[in-house]
This record gives C-alpha cells, structure tokens and sequence, in this order.
C-alpha cells in the first residue's frame, strides 16, 4: 500500500457512495410506458435524485410529488419535489403526505405509479391516523430515537400510527398498477422497514408495536395509546388484494456499496474483508468488538493478515446518556479509539452514506493513530467525550470530521478499519 492511509479510506468511502447514485442503479428498472398514466411519487433522501434520472430516461408524458429532506432537493420540470425535516417530522411532511394520497386517488387499472423510495422516506410522511396528531407523532418519534431503538424497532410503531405507511399508500392506489423502486438504507433490506414500506404490506401488528413500547419503557400520549391497543392502527397485510398488482424492486443495496469500496482496497493492494452488511447493536459497544478483532489481526495476524481492510454496514444505535453532539458513526469512531488506544498500524473511517450522522450536516470521520495523544494535548478528554455522547465535536475539534454535504443517495452507515501491519 503506498500513499495515505487516510486518502485511501476517503476513496473507499466515495466509491461506496457512488455505487448507490441513483443515476447508475435506476435506468434499468424503469418499466415500459403504460396504457395510461404515469404517475411519479416518492420519500426519502435520494427521492429527488432519483425523480430527475426518471425525468431524463422517461420517453413519455409524466407528473408527480417527491418528497425529500431539507436540502436535499434537485431541480426537476414535471414531478414537484417538495422539503420537509428528517429524522424528527414536520407540518411541510404532513401537508406533502396529504397531497400525495390525493394524487393518487382514483386512477384506473391501465395507469402505473412509480414509487420511488430511500431512507429518510418515513419521517419525510408522517401523515397521522385519525386522532393522532402531528405534535403526538413528533413526540412518539422524539422518544424512539432517544432510547436505543433499532431502526426496525421504530419503523415497526410508525407503520402503526400512519395513514400512508404499512402498505396503506398502495392500497391508495389500488387499481392502478405500481412499481417500487427502493435503495435500502436498513440491515436485512426488508422492504417493509425502508421508509416504513408505505407500498409493501406489513407482516406486524398493533401487538408487536406495543411490546416494542413497552420494552423500552416510552411514555405514549393517550391518543397514541388507544389507536394501538385498540387495533385501529393495524396495517394492510401481504395478502390483501389491492396489492395484486404490485411490484417491488430493490436497486441498490449497503451490500453494494461495501463491494464497491473492497475493489478499491484490493486495487491498492489490500485484501478486503466484508464483515457484514447488516451489524446493529449499541454503536460504542460494536466499536469495542470490531476494536478488539483489529487488534487481533495487528497482533496476531488472526483471523486475516495484514495489511487488509475490514470493512461494515448496518446501522447501530445510541442510547444518549449526555447533551453533546452525537451520531453513531462518530461514537462508533470514538469508543473504536479508546479501544486501539492509538496503536500504530490501524486506521479507520466512519460515516453514514446520505452525509449525515445524527442530525449534524457531517457524515462521520476519521481516526488515526494519533487521534488520541492530539485530543489529550488539546485538552480534550476522549472518555468524557463519549459519555457526554459528543463525539462529533471530539472530531472535530481536531479537524478530522468527514463533511460530504448531500449525497443525494442512501445505503446506510459504511465502517472501514485499514490495519497495516505496522507494529
């Protein structure tokens, strides 16, 4: 391996992010034009991307509503792309979420609706059920986050709570036919946790949704609480026949991404190793775990040889303890370094693919040798830096944050540990 290790970590980084640009996975999957109409609907962070390689490889006439998060819009002539806020959701969502079931009201059994769907896609439509309130889905969701929920954990009560989700907006649509096109942004790519799958039906219940509220011990608002135990939030199941005539694609997927990124370790000369596509867990403690396995291979060459690059996906989780600024890709970095306790040979770099970890407008960052004794001798202590759960301004105090702006695409968080072989 020649160069910096840290440049190289970087390359793979936007290798993964490239292999998920809707420009290069979207025009294969686009179905003939139909008898009817095409309509042209979606949520999630790459949605507007993903609305303008339609517009540029569609020979016909077509209109539509994407809904994406604030930021992320891309100028398009005939679907209208509208903003709204990701992952705690807003009235701009709601109002978006309103139209969009009103657009697709009453077509005919020749139109076809292309649904365009990536992460972020269930916060961009919180349309609540009846009695539920913007303000108890904003709270409900204030909660999930905070309390170390996983992503299918929360997209479970969402689909629970939702007038579009769970399925509910294909039924809308229903008999029209319709096509979803999804980038995966969840461990296991099951189409019902992607943006809640608002086209896709849902296998849960009502039931399944309280146990998860209870586990984790949330105080729900009393409205929220009888639409689940009284069975009026169940969602449309697998079997019901408005969706007959849909089809589910998935077009890009975290697993792609880190292929991408090991074809630019090998072509630097490293052996790569895809540790999964779909590790969840608290993300400090999966820092210690894939800490100690680096370790293992430094030390003992076991169970790969360096010099090679572990690489990972998935989507952990943050229980916040503190009031700094987190995100679980840099708290994943922070309790991976306490780990290495700056051993000389490893590397690694953290950040979550849309260029956004936790709610700062930073994908993650990168960790060196050095990142301990520079934080020390700027008076920055890494532990309480990680109770505080404040390891983006940890990172970025010493200048090494990873800052992509939107990347207009989504496949979840990418995890690269490049170990050497330097003692």
């Amino acid at each position: 391996m020649q160069g910096d290790p840290g440049d190289l970590l970087r390359d793979m980084f936007r290798a993964a992010i490239t292999a998920a640009q809707p420009s290069g996975c979207i025009p294969q999957h686009l179905p003939p034009p139909p008898a009817g109409r095409l309509i042209v609907i979606g949520a999630g962070k790459a949605s507007a991307e993903m609305a303008r390689v339609v517009e540029a490889n569609w020979p016909g006439d077509l209109g539509g509503l994407v809904v994406t998060r604030y930021g992320y819009a891309v100028p398009c002539q005939r679907i209208e792309i509208v903003e709204a806020a990701h992952p705690v959701p807003d009235a701009a969502g709601e109002a978006a979420a309103r139209r969009m079931m009103k657009l697709v009201a009453g077509l005919r059994p020749d139109d076809l609706v292309l649904c365009l769907i990536s992460g972020g896609g269930s916060a961009l439509l919180p349309l609540p059920l009846a009695g539920i309130t913007l303000a108890d889905k904003q709270a409900v969701s204030r909660a999930l986050l905070r309390c170390g929920t996983s992503i299918s954990e929360i997209n479970c009560v969402r689909r629970h709570l939702s007038a579009i989700k769970g399925g509910r907006l294909a039924a809308a649509c229903h008999p029209a036919k319709v096509l979803t096109l999804l980038i995966s942004d969840v461990p296991g790519d099951d189409p019902a946790d992607i943006a809640s799958g608002p086209t896709v039906g849902d296998r849960t219940s009502c039931a399944d949704a309280l146990a998860i509220i209870r586990r984790y011990q949330i105080d729900l608002p009393p409205a929220v609480r009888h639409v689940l135990e009284s069975g009026a939030g169940e969602s449309i199941k697998p079997d019901d026949p408005r969706l007959n005539k849909c089809v589910t694609k998935i077009i890009a997927t975290p697993q792609m991404a880190l292929e991408s990124a090991a074809k630019i370790a090998r072509n630097s000369g490293l052996t790569a190793h895809i540790l999964g596509d779909a590790l969840e867990g608290e993300a400090r403690d999966l820092g210690k775990a894939l800490g100690a396995i680096a370790l293992q291979v430094a030390k003992r060459g076991q169970p790969f040889t360096p010099p090679c690059v572990l690489l990972s996906g998935g989507e952990t989780t943050v229980t916040l303890r503190g009031d700094g600024r987190g995100g679980r890709n840099v708290e994943f970095l922070l309790s991976l370094a306490s780990t290495l306790n700056g051993h000389p040979g490893i590397y690694a770099l953290a950040g979550d693919t849309d260029g956004v970890d936790g709610v700062e407008e930073i994908a993650g960052a990168l960790l060196r040798p050095d990142t301990l004794e520079r934080a020390w001798a700027l008076g920055i202590n890494p532990r309480e830096a990680l109770d505080n759960n404040d390891a983006h301004s940890f990172f970025q105090a010493l200048n090494d944050s990873l800052i992509t702006g939107p990347t207009l695409t989504n496949v979840n968080d990418f995890r690269a540990i490049l170990i050497t072989g330097e003692a």
